[in-house]
């Protein structure tokens, strides 16, 4: 029998089919959505990167800081003034306060009552004293108004009665004497008349010196302690006086109220640097600079120098120089709190600041403030 051939067998056998099905939806979003929302977030992806890369420029300050007028300067930090200080205003007493008498932004003068305490403590003292005064007034005029004429007489009646009772005395004696020598009386009696005349005579002179010294009137010497028992007491009024002024807070000099921290019912004490209320000469205005140490030997008082007010740096302010507080102290924070410090310390120099024709400066305004300095 003969073998079939491999290749004819393959040859006879059929064609394999190619199976068909219709497509879904799935197919359609694994076909067509998938790599569209791919594509679409592949972008969006480049986009967000773009968009936020990492510029580099140097873009503008949201406020420009203030330009150096000088070719070199001392660049410095300065405090607007009073022109004679802020004058904190305290009370040398304690007490409550029963009445404010300014408001801020009053004038005020030399001697313009500012507040008052309570008082009546002091008014109920100064009655006392003052009847005090008024006693030792008249004792004064009782002693210079010695002898009283009306006493003279009674003392002189004493006077005479003393006389009256020595010659009642001398007579009781002389007849004792006699009756003794004739032997009637005991010498005890003639002792007994001795002794009441010696004093009638003691009660005699008493009575004469009393009416001698009536009519020499008032001793010098009482009258000057007199005169000074009513000098005290005026010394007293006065000083009662004086406090109750003192209740009565009054400006030293003339100037301006910039501020007012104090009000009625408030108890005051007298602590040290306690400013109830600011008071200062704002007609010219001066500007406190503090200069670093570092910057001290750059510094010329005879130099230009100019002021910026912080916000505002398109306005410039000519200053002039006043003085130089030769006392390095520690820079202290323009918070205003005391104890707040850092390790620098500063020179302070004053200057003073016209801003007439120029918007207005106030007191305690910070500046920007650059003085000419040699080229380094």
């Amino acid at each position: 029998m003969a073998t079939a051939h491999p290749d004819a067998s393959a040859a006879a056998s059929p064609a394999p089919r190619r199976l068909k099905r219709r497509r879904t939806a799935a197919d359609f979003v694994t076909q067509v959505v998938l790599p569209l929302v791919a594509l679409g977030l592949l972008g969006f992806a480049g986009w967000f990167v773009w968009k936020n890369r990492v510029v580099v420029g140097n873009p503008s300050p949201p406020i420009a800081p203030a330009r150096n007028p000088f070719p070199d300067s001392v660049a410095a930090s300065g405090v607007v003034e009073a022109q004679t200080e802020n004058i904190a205003v305290g009370s040398s007493l304690p007490g409550v306060v029963v009445e404010v008498l300014v408001k801020v932004d009053d004038e005020v003068q030399s001697g313009t009552p500012l507040f008052r305490l309570d008082d009546r403590e002091l008014r109920g003292d100064l009655a006392v004293k003052r009847a005090s005064v008024s006693q030792a007034k008249s004792e004064l005029l009782r002693l210079e108004a010695e002898p009283r004429q009306e006493k003279i007489p009674v003392v002189a009646a004493q006077v005479n009665e003393a006389r009256a009772g020595v010659a009642r005395e001398t007579d009781a004696l002389r007849r004792a004497e006699d009756t003794f020598a004739r032997k009637v009386t005991t010498e005890q009696e003639v002792i007994a008349r001795r002794e009441a005349l010696a004093a009638a005579q003691a009660a005699l002179d008493k009575t004469e010196a009393d009416l001698n010294l009536l009519k020499a009137g008032s001793w010098e010497y009482d009258c000057d302690v007199a005169r000074a028992g009513v000098a005290t007491a005026e010394a007293e009024v006065a000083k009662i006086e004086t406090n109750l002024d003192r209740l009565i807070v009054r400006s030293l000099m003339a100037g301006r109220v910039l501020q007012v921290n104090v009000r009625p019912g408030e108890f005051v004490g007298t602590p040290p640097g306690q400013a109830l209320i600011v008071v200062g000469n704002i007609e010219l205005l001066h500007v406190r600079v503090d200069i670093d140490e570092f910057d001290i030997s750059r510094f010329d008082s005879r130099a230009a120098a100019s002021a910026v007010p912080r916000g505002s740096l398109q306005e410039r302010y000519p200053l002039t120089f006043v003085r130089v507080e030769p006392f390095v102290v520690p820079k202290k924070s323009l918070t205003g709190d005391n104890t707040e410090r850092v390790d620098t310390r500063v020179l302070q120099v004053i200057y003073e600041c016209d801003p007439t024709g120029r918007p207005p400066l106030f007191v305690g305004q910070q500046l920007e403030v650059f003085i000419e300095a040699p080229v380094r």
